[in-house]
């Protein structure tokens, strides 16, 4: 009997060692692949949903609501043309079933997620359409920052103040050029957006969007033909009516808070000067180690702009800031939560730039990465001075992963505790982690006032350039803004390293990037940085190894490293469904349907009010 016990056991232990054995081989393999079979809890369910961190909690939220997500996609053009009915209160704009034949066939992964596309042109349904096209017209022929795409015809006919940005988005647009209608393309040509509106007048707005919906069963499905106001291509137009001035302005002393707060609700912490930080903070931070637990609040400044207003250069010390508070139809690569530019995928993605794009044959296995934080670029995001260098959000994160300064007792972690729980402490070595694991720096000084940079002769050095494809090198990477959006964020998530993400900006893609799962995102001022790199990297030693050495770290928590290699793979395994430049060309033809329509004389009157049915053969092969 007692022999008969022991085979079992013997049975049963090693049928636990094969299946580790096998978790592991994927780990180590499937893992580094682009796309993996298996999430870390299919493979270590109890270890995974017991940590108590208050990470694993908010990577376990991510999942759900990513799961939730993918539950609701639509498989047909019947359901894409109920939902959108549904969301909208409008039938789809014309030409929508052409442009659903062109996503299906570019495998779009989700065809109902283009509510960014909807509300960015929602307050325009308040102004008449003769009005708006003189308003592109005029902005994309006067210049002050703007260029412009004329189509006519069917084809891209002229192009106004060229340059690299208007080149590239005019060939963007020639893929699909042969179904837009006649239309003006009023084209930012700046790093900044340009357009922040009153909050006030925004809901007055969205109130008469509100009340024009509706779904004419006698809708046509084609644009109108031969409206006027557009830009005159033959001969020069000198002037034009007033309603179209554009009333451009540059903030005082370029503080770009103390004007867009008016563009916030009266109830927010913006507005609301009582508030705390600390309140704030409470919104979307975890109350135990700090982090975002929501990560669009942590973008927006009517939620984070108090506290940050004076920490980040676009917001105190913009090199070049333009602005309007009245509605323009006015197109910017990126904007803040404040502000009411129409977004469309940045030029850089679609330049195929060698700086910005990702080569995979350059890449590493994770196993292969080196547990090192790194990140590279020039004091860019607000013009530099002896007074205030300090505060720009770039020199904050390269001064604060600066191992020779003394950040002990600054530095706050979570720490494990004897009974398996974690507690912030301060009794953390943050200059020996940084040592050796930061390799963040500046290649090169410039914006400047005087241009030298002399303030930072002998505080803040350059390091060797690290090309875009040698940064994988690195296990992780962390990437903030510079004048505005950074162009290489895209390009992290192709990658098999870590992306860790602080922005103010908003782009096209957001709201198809799951905070947890396809990235970590950080906190404006860097607070939770040491936090979150220790929770991947791990840090100090435990109790038993203490007591055996002397002037140990008292601060101890275990490597997460299979988390932070799951989540990688997974932001990899989705940019390739998601992120590619046939999902830049999907969203911009939709973009210009639905611009299209805003733009026409009989927009209430114009869409697809079919049900689909023409497509249910097409829906059997795609």
């Amino acid at each position: 009997m007692t022999g008969r016990l022991c085979s079992r056991k013997q049975r049963a232990f090693y049928l636990v060692f094969g299946v580790v054995c096998i978790s592991i081989f994927f780990l180590s393999t499937s893992y580094d692949s682009a796309i993996p079979p298996y999430s870390l809890r299919d493979l270590f369910p109890d270890t995974y949903a017991f940590d108590s961190h208050p990470i694993s909690e908010l990577i376990r939220n991510a999942n759900t609501q990513w799961e939730e997500y993918e539950k609701q996609r639509s498989k047909t053009f019947r359901e894409t043309l109920a939902k959108y009915r549904h969301r909208y209160g409008r039938h789809p704009p014309p030409g929508f079933m052409e442009w659903y034949k062109f996503a299906r066939k570019r495998k779009v992964h989700n065809i109902d997620d283009f509510g960014q596309i909807v509300d960015d042109l929602r307050p325009f349904w308040a102004t008449e359409p003769s009005l708006l096209r003189q308003m592109a017209a005029s902005l994309s022929h006067d210049g002050d920052g703007m260029g412009g795409i004329h189509i006519r015809e069917k084809k891209i006919a002229k192009l106004s103040h060229p340059s690299w940005r208007i080149e590239t988005l005019a060939a963007l647009i020639s893929k699909m050029v042969r179904y837009l209608p006649d239309m003006d393309i009023a084209v930012n040509v700046q790093d900044q957006p340009r357009i922040a509106v009153r909050f006030e007048d925004i809901q007055q707005r969205l109130t008469i969007e509100q009340k024009s919906m509706q779904l004419n069963a006698d809708a046509k499905d084609h644009f109108t033909e031969a409206m006027d106001h557009l830009l005159n291509l033959t001969q020069a137009q000198d002037h034009w009516d007033g309603q179209t001035d554009p009333q451009w302005f540059s903030p005082p002393d370029h503080q770009f808070m103390e004007v867009v707060k008016t563009a916030c609700p009266p109830d927010s912490p913006a507005r609301v000067t009582e508030m705390s930080v600390e309140d704030a903070d409470r919104l979307y931070k975890t109350q135990l180690g700090g982090f975002v637990s929501n990560f669009s609040l942590s973008t927006d400044l009517c939620t984070v702009g108090p506290a940050i207003k004076d920490q980040h250069g676009f917001l105190f010390s913009a090199a070049s800031l333009v602005v309007s508070q009245k509605l323009l139809p006015v197109f910017s690569e990126c904007k803040t939560s404040v502000n009411n530019d129409i977004l469309f995928p940045a030029n850089m993605y679609t330049k195929k730039d060698a700086r910005y794009e990702y080569d995979a044959k350059f890449d590493l296995r994770w196993r292969k990465k080196t547990d090192t934080l790194l990140w590279r670029g020039v004091t860019s995001g607000g013009v530099s001075t002896e007074g205030n260098w300090q505060r720009l959000h770039r020199q904050r994160l390269v001064l604060l992963t600066n191992a020779t300064l003394n950040h002990n007792g600054q530095v706050s972690i979570l720490s494990e505790n004897a009974d398996g729980g974690y507690e912030p402490t301060s009794d953390f070595n943050a200059s020996d982690f940084a040592q050796n694991h930061f390799d963040v720096g500046f290649t090169e000084h410039w914006a400047c006032d005087p241009f030298d940079c002399p303030f930072y002769n002998g505080i803040l050095g350059v390091k060797n350039q690290v090309s875009l494809s040698e940064q994988f090198k690195s296990k992780y990477l962390v990437d903030v803004d510079g004048h505005s959006f950074s162009g290489r964020w895209r390009a992290f998530h192709f990658g098999r390293s870590l992306g860790i993400k602080a922005t103010i900006f908003r782009e096209w893609h957001d709201s198809r990037l799951f905070a947890w799962r396809h990235f970590i995102p950080m906190d404006n001022r860097y607070d939770d940085l040491y936090s979150l790199m220790t929770y991947f990297i791990g840090a100090g030693q435990t109790q038993k190894e203490h007591t055996h050495r002397e002037e140990q770290d008292v601060a101890y928590i275990h490597s997460h490293d299979l988390v932070g290699k799951m989540i990688a793979s997974q932001s990899r395994d989705w940019a390739n469904q998601v992120l590619r430049h046939e999902d830049i060309e999907i969203y911009m033809f939709l973009l210009l349907l639905e611009y299209g329509r805003i733009m026409d004389d009989n927009r209430d009157k114009i869409g697809y009010s079919g049900d689909g049915s023409e497509l249910d053969e097409f829906d059997k092969k795609y």
